[in-house]
């Protein structure tokens, strides 16, 4: 109660940011990658390809005879280099681990389920939304998949652009470019792709409503 006997208006708290334990990292680390593969493999049993260095790994395999995870390595080296710099090697050591075990993980799916077929509509919307929540896991585990997510992440830090919109630019021009080894239908289908895996990150993965790190 105040002098006047009017009720106090209670403090607000503003909640402070906690960092994740190891435990919690490395299920982060383990359940995002994961979902990221599994994604990616649906995307490439579908014949479509969707944004990022991953794309345009999965872009390449259908041109070249290479193996995805040895392009998908390849693509990022770039972008890991960069990262050194502007995230620092904590961030650019966890997703190199990440990248390594999407290559390894995207081989067992195939192994595992090597005569999986589906709608190429359901493929792609599916694929890219559990890639989406793949790679919003990793993203608050301090981790990506290098390339455009590490270009989409330093934006946002810096410019205050979502990732996930600096990312589906970045994203359509590779779905764009896939033209020259895709029918149109499938680099349609690659687009929506493109659009859902980046709204799902756009509208989550936003610093001002997670505060883990």
């Amino acid at each position: 109660m105040t002098a006047l006997g009017t009720p106090a208006t209670p403090a607000l708290v503003t909640p402070t940011a906690t960092k994740h334990t190891v435990a919690e990292d490395l299920m982060g680390f383990s359940t995002g990658t994961l979902l990221a593969s599994f994604g990616l493999y649906l995307l490439h049993a579908s014949t479509t390809v969707t944004g990022g260095t991953a794309g345009l790994s999965l872009l390449l395999s259908y041109a070249f005879p290479v193996p995805f995870g040895v392009l998908f390595l390849v693509v990022n080296l770039p972008f890991l280099i960069a990262a050194v710099s502007r995230k620092g090697w904590s961030f650019t050591v966890r997703t190199l681990l990440a990248i390594g075990a999407v290559t390894l993980l995207t081989s067992l799916h195939a192994a595992m389920l090597p005569q999986l077929r589906l709608p190429a509509v359901y493929s792609v919307v599916l694929g890219n939304m559990i890639a989406g929540v793949g790679l919003l896991i990793l993203f608050r585990h301090r981790t990506s998949l290098g390339g455009f997510n590490i270009v989409g992440l330093i934006m946002q830090e810096r410019r205050g652009i979502p990732a996930g919109y600096v990312q589906l630019v970045l994203d359509l021009l590779v779905v764009l470019a896939s033209l020259a080894v895709l029918p149109w239908p499938s680099v349609a289908l690659s687009a929506l792709g493109a659009v859902v895996l980046n709204l799902v990150i756009a509208f989550n993965h936003r610093p001002d409503r997670y505060l883990g790190h």
